[in-house]
């Protein structure tokens, strides 16, 4: 998902140079880091306008962080915006709660046929919905291990929190997700022959 170095030395020296005022520096972590901020908000919010809210408030944060970024610090940048991230997805989620189903995303067009769309429309809304009642730490190790692809490790830095506490919410998460979802599983198109995919 990001390219580029990822190494905290080598991120640090961008974040150095954008704060010496290198323009490339800055577009190169901008490139890197935003669309992986947006789509954790995006994920976690269920809410695009918010989520770009969100985005731009956490690189927003990153830029005034660049001048005093500790290199030796040990968390890597593409950490600290997970958590700042995160942070910002649930001071939001609190304010205001979302009610009733998530609002539709747009469909690209030369996708595939319209049933399936529908079907894993369906699916997407009913998982966005289940992930949305779940406790906020739990939705967040879910969506970090399950969605985003993380590891345990790298959860546990971004929430602060120890690797069995990440093992832990995910697991209580994927129960209540599975109990969220198990009385919709014909109304999905899911039979008992059909694979799922966690």
């Amino acid at each position: 998902m990001i390219q580029g170095p990822t190494d905290p030395a080598e991120e640090a020296q961008l974040l150095q140079a954008y704060a010496d005022g290198d323009r490339a520096a800055a577009q190169a972590l901008a490139r890197r880091y935003t669309p992986l901020v947006y789509a954790h908000a995006c994920r976690m919010l269920n809410d695009a306008g918010e989520a770009e809210d969100v985005a731009q408030e956490a690189m927003l944060r990153l830029w005034r962080q660049a001048p005093g970024w500790d290199v030796h610090g040990g968390a890597s940048i593409r950490t600290w915006l997970y958590r700042v991230t995160a942070n910002l997805c649930i001071d939001r989620l609190r304010k205001t709660r979302p009610d009733g189903l998530p609002p539709e995303l747009e469909i690209a067009d030369g996708g595939p046929g319209a049933e399936t769309r529908m079907q894993d429309t369906a699916r997407r809304l009913a998982l966005e919905e289940a992930l949305m009642q779940l406790p906020d730490r739990q939705r967040q190790a879910v969506v970090l291990r399950h969605i985003d692809g993380l590891g345990n490790t790298e959860i546990a830095q971004i929430m602060d929190i120890g690797p069995r506490a990440v093992e832990s919410l995910t697991a209580r998460g994927k129960r209540a997700l599975t109990a969220l979802l198990s009385g919709q599983r014909a109304e999905l198109g899911y039979t008992d022959d059909t694979v799922q995919t966690s």
